[in-house]
């Protein structure tokens, strides 16, 4: 790898809006790289010039050893260490060999221009995430800033949020930042229909029905044919499984997803892989996770044996095929230490199993037991839903 690297932020003002320092970091350069449109912004000068391939990941590693011992300068849009190439290339290379020379991120812009307080903005990336990604962020009364692929994002944006009842919500596009072609549109989501430059920020003041990200959605936020865990219970598993922002849980027995989907939606940077095995009920629970925007990668097969190779988990939650010869084992002998899990019980076949597990390796025992009011004639009594057993240990 290369000694060191120098990462120059630049905006749309191309050369003319470069600090001295970032034009000297340019012109002292060997090699310049960066993407196309960025490399046109940049005078000829004698560096050789290195067009990102695609895909850059793969091949950035690659790149550096080819240049090494050459003085290299990669340009990259904005601010370099803000959903940008700068983090990459601190992660391959480390801190100290990498110098970066920020410019204004385009969300520092957009706030500019906006007059929004950019630390109470929720900035969204959907450069490399689907759209459906912003569903946990779309909440009354909050700001979003979305970073989008090209020119058909916001028109994406505005077809979800008119689909999610957002569509009375301020919607406003800005192109071409901090450049001469700079220009900025506002309308509702619901009305927006405009063609739009690839280089664009959406900003969305979100006016609608509240869904909130606190674990026990409502069970008819699921579209589901009975196998779901349901609210209440719902809501004490998660507690058990004590979701962290960056961890990973394996959902064993999916169903509808709703645990999977539920712990991803605590913080955008969870994770979930939900293992089931009935092709139609994997189907639904994708459609479910893009429906309400969880991170969640569905794998259609029977547990433990669909189990073997996937990531090693933070949490487990096995929720359907407990019974399975070696479920236990399989789940148990890859959970990291201090993991989670937690098992569910209705049968009694599962609960003599999980009082098995309970003995051998300790942890929390409880039954819960809902009851839910119905009408009974004119009046109204209490029915009870089956009791559930919930086990759960840390590793």
């Amino acid at each position: 790898m290369p000694d060191a690297v120098t990462v120059v932020g630049i905006g749309a003002d191309g050369w003319e809006g470069l600090t001295p320092a970032a034009r000297a970091a340019v012109e002292s350069s060997e090699v310049l790289m960066g993407s196309t449109r960025q490399l046109a912004l940049v005078p000829a000068m004698d560096a050789s010039r290195v067009a990102w391939p695609s895909p850059l990941s793969e091949a950035l590693p690659g790149l550096l050893r080819e240049h090494r011992g050459r003085r290299i300068c990669v340009l990259a849009s904005g601010d370099p260490t803000f959903h940008g190439i700068g983090t990459t290339l601190v992660r391959l290379l480390g801190a100290d060999a990498v110098h970066v020379i920020p410019h204004p991120s385009s969300v520092s812009l957009a706030c500019a221009r906006l007059g929004w307080p950019q630390h109470q903005v929720q900035v969204v990336s959907l450069v490399t995430n689907p759209v459906e990604r912003l569903h946990p962020h779309v909440q009354p009364g909050r700001q979003l800033l979305i970073l989008s692929r090209g020119a058909q994002t916001p028109a994406e944006v505005a077809a979800l949020l008119d689909a999610r009842g957002y569509g009375s919500s301020e919607f406003t596009v800005l192109e071409q930042l901090g450049g001469p072609s700079e220009r900025i549109r506002a309308a509702r989501a619901a009305s927006w229909s405009e063609d739009v430059d690839a280089l664009n920020v959406i900003a969305v003041a979100c006016q609608g029905p509240a869904l909130s990200t606190a674990p026990g959605l409502p069970d008819d936020a699921y579209e589901n044919d009975g196998q779901l865990t349901k609210r209440e219970v719902r809501a004490v598993t998660l507690s058990r499984l004590a979701p962290v922002p960056g961890q990973l849980l394996w959902d064993v027995g999916g169903g509808a997803g709703s645990i999977a989907i539920e712990w991803s939606r605590h913080h955008a940077s969870c994770r979930a892989i939900a293992v089931e095995r009935d092709p139609d009920r994997a189907k639904r629970l994708e459609r479910n996770a893009a429906t309400l925007g969880a991170w969640v990668t569905v794998v259609q097969g029977s547990a433990p044996a669909a189990l073997d190779g996937l990531e090693s988990p933070d949490a487990i939650f096995i929720g359907g095929g407990a019974t399975a010869a070696g479920m236990f084992d399989a789940c148990w002998d890859v959970l990291k230490p201090g993991g989670r899990l937690v098992t569910n019980g209705v049968t009694l076949e599962t609960e003599s199993l999980i009082a098995q597990w309970y003995k051998a390796h300790g942890g929390d025992l409880v039954r819960l037991e809902v009851h839910r009011a119905s009408p009974v004639g004119t009046m109204t009594a209490w029915r009870p839903a089956m009791p559930v057993t919930i086990w759960s240990v840390v590793k």
